[in-house]
């Protein structure tokens, strides 16, 4: 943990200028204020102050005034803003005047979901492999329709013209101290997916959102628009979000059965968190997005992957979700429902070994589905008391 001395000897040494204090509406988007290095010690001693009344989410014009906190141990430099100078950024605990924590913050949410879990001795471990798309842009640099190359899954180059764009955002965020795993070209025309390594939840929301910044930063710097958008090519694989879970704790690779049981338990209650747009619901059910609420070992057609084992810990991974969710919010519910499935000792229906895009009625009819749309997915969220219990009333109303 970085201490307010070590950050400001940093900041002279690395000859910082601005410090931008980061966070996210309940939807995920981020936001910042910027400060100079000499606001730094009011930022840690009491915090920066904000309109919270115009952020979506975080209530009306009375009592509005909100402050940013800093935490040390999420300080990262930004090495695309450093011609006269760097740039730090810091994200941020959101409190009220008090000192109370803002019940609205994601952030805050999935922390009480990581204590949680922690309070019965589970730490919940995140890698999520994100898709984007690659538009070209026009003469004022708006985004176009025409993707940036006609490869395929896998392709290399010069089919595949997004290899040095993707070098770049690999190694921008590793100077960043976060570490993809592998990249590569997807099935869609200008498509790409990036895979990251496991880490802690909050680490992991965290690099998540800075994730989704650098690739639109990048893309732009080299004249084009990165689309995070679910289906952003009608007929075309759209993007997912795949988020890969493991366990530690006593009996941790015993008790990630009962935590995937969980997590299929409540999918159809907050599917309208993993999957908070209308277009997200047209990629179930086909080109490798799962429509069903099932589970295999390495069949990417069912809800739930077990992957071939690589570690020392089984882990798991949903494919439903789509970039366009705020992972704070994805990651505590996921912790919460599978947490409730090793509380309740569920024990999954036995895995469906089988490519259920081509399997027929008579087969697939025994199986529960994944809300075909986001009106039903926001029906069974509202309907849920369970996810009443855990998320502040904020979020049920504006997702739905």
């Amino acid at each position: 943990m970085y201490s307010y001395e070590d950050i400001m000897s940093y900041i002279q040494e690395e000859n910082v200028k601005f410090i931008r204090l980061a966070f996210c509406d309940i939807f995920g988007r981020q936001k910042n204020v910027a400060i100079m290095p000499e606001e730094l010690e009011r930022a840690f001693k009491s915090g920066i102050s904000f309109d919270a009344s115009a952020i979506r989410g975080f209530g009306g014009a009375v009592r509005s005034d909100m402050f940013l906190h800093p935490d040390p141990s999420t300080l990262m430099a930004l090495p695309w803003r450093s011609m006269n100078g760097s740039v730090i950024r810091m994200f941020c605990d959101i409190r009220r005047p008090d000192g109370s924590p803002l019940e609205q913050d994601s952030r805050y949410i999935l922390k009480k979901a990581v204590e949680y879990a922690g309070n019965k001795g589970i730490t919940c471990n995140f890698g999520s492999k994100f898709q984007f798309y690659l538009f070209e842009t026009d003469e004022r640099g708006e985004p176009t329709h025409i993707p940036f190359d006609k490869a395929g899954y896998l392709d290399i180059a010069p089919l595949d013209k997004g290899e040095n764009m993707r070098r770049e955002i690999c190694i921008t965020l590793s100077e960043m101290g976060i570490h993809p795993e592998s990249s590569h070209h997807e099935e869609g025309p200008g498509q790409n997916e990036i895979d990251f390594r496991y880490s802690d939840a909050i680490s992991a929301a965290d690099n998540a959102l800075t994730f989704k910044g650098v690739v639109r930063t990048i893309a732009k710097s080299n004249g084009l628009y990165a689309s995070f958008a679910p289906k952003p090519i009608k007929g075309k694989s759209g993007n997912a979000m795949h988020i890969n879970i493991s366990l530690n704790g006593d009996g941790a690779d015993q008790k990630i059965y009962s935590f995937m049981a969980g997590i299929m338990e409540h999918i159809r209650e907050i599917t309208a968190f993993l999957n908070p747009s209308e277009t997200s619901y047209q990629r179930f059910g086909e080109m490798r997005s799962p429509q069903y609420i099932t589970w295999s070992r390495e069949n990417r057609s069912q809800l739930i992957r077990v992957p071939a084992a690589q570690s020392e810990h089984t882990r798991i991974e949903l494919r439903s979700p789509d970039p366009g969710t705020n992972p704070y919010i994805a990651y505590a519910l996921l912790i919460y429902a599978g947490m409730d499935g090793i509380e309740r000792d569920l024990q999954p229906d036995k895995p469906v070994d089988m490519d259920l895009y081509g399997a027929g009625d008579d087969v697939t009819g025994r199986f529960k589905k994944l809300p075909l749309s986001f009106m039903e997915a926001s029906k069974e969220m509202k309907e849920s008391q369970w996810v009443k219990s855990l998320l502040p009333e904020e979020y049920v109303k504006m997702y739905g």
